[in-house]
């Protein structure tokens, strides 16, 4: 049966493409966002879908109104936009997830916290699995965010555990693809773009840390089965496997692009993982997630999306 759901952040870059999937599945999507880090052309496509419905809201204020399910998307996610305003990003975490609680208490919603791979910090075990607690520097300039997401997972544990919401947590680790922000500052865009530009490609540390890169689009799969799943509160890592070092990621965007770029070293950010890499035995056993999209594949996509990008603004 066909639901309405509400997406908080529905505008951003995760957001705006599981809005699609959720209306291509025949569902009402009510979705929010206030343009912090989201975009109007993200959905500008979906405004005519007489199932699609956008209001401009910052989750921070409280919003009445009926749903059947809530994918709480809604925060900054890269560590540029996170820091900009760091307070706001943490009453975005701890009062927007408050808000949305409140909201599938009421109404009797299935809640979906939306969390990260950033609640493991610079993890000591590797890869992470779901039952390590993290090493996070609380007081760090990546705390707004880190705890942020720790502190919304307990209370949407609280609300499940003392309230009876029905709750499902992710934890998403490094995922791209197109509509990703030109300014966001992670790596994957950072290098496309400078690729693209012919800048030189800036590499943090000696390029030998590690991240797994998840195409978007198995991502937003593993979210919708992840939400339909019965009973299960998680958390469960959503996130793909193969682990590739900064400098492996920076010479395939190059090789990709045909970029003539040279690539430079800078000093490593404070509080930076050195290794990033799920493990997802949980969450292939339980909703049978198996990330298809090979990094070649999913940066050549990324790629052309940025290509276009680029033409259209030189020709405004």
């Amino acid at each position: 049966m066909n639901k309405k759901i509400l997406v908080t952040g529905g505008a951003g870059f995760i957001g705006s493409h599981l809005c699609e999937l959720l209306l291509s599945q025949g569902n009402e999507v009510l979705c929010l966002d206030n343009f912090f880090t989201g975009s109007k052309k993200n959905i500008i496509h979906l405004l005519d879908n007489p199932n699609f419905e956008f209001i401009r809201h910052d989750i921070i204020n409280p919003i009445t109104i009926e749903v059947e399910q809530i994918y709480n998307l809604a925060c900054p996610a890269s560590p540029v936009h996170y820091q900009y305003n760091a307070i706001k990003t943490i009453k975005t975490n701890v009062l927007g997830t408050l808000n949305m609680l409140g909201l599938a208490k009421r109404v009797k919603a299935r809640f979906f916290q939306a969390s990260t791979s950033e609640v493991y910090g610079d993890p000591i075990e590797h890869p992470q699995k779901e039952t390590y607690w993290g090493n996070v520097n609380p007081i760090g300039i990546r705390s707004c965010y880190d705890e942020g997401k720790r502190c919304a997972e307990t209370l949407t544990m609280d609300y499940y555990r003392k309230n009876s919401v029905d709750v499902r947590i992710i934890r998403i680790f490094n995922t791209y693809g197109p509509r990703m922000l030109k300014n966001d500052g992670r790596v994957v865009s950072n290098f496309v773009v400078q690729a693209l530009e012919g800048s030189d490609i800036t590499v943090y540390g000696d390029g030998s840390q590690t991240r797994s890169f998840c195409y978007i689009d198995d991502l937003i799969k593993g979210m919708v089965a992840y939400m339909n799943y019965p009973e299960f509160v998680g958390p469960i890592n959503l996130g793909n496997p193969n682990e590739f070092t900064i400098y492996e990621l920076a010479q395939k965007v190059i090789k990709l692009t045909n970029s003539s770029s040279k690539i430079i070293y800078k000093p490593l950010p404070q509080d930076d993982p050195v290794k990033r890499k799920p493990d997802i035995n949980l969450a292939r056993e339980k909703l049978n997630f198996n990330p298809k999209t090979l990094l070649d594949e999913g940066l050549q996509k990324t790629i052309d999306y940025f290509t276009n990008q680029l033409i259209n603004n030189n020709n405004l």
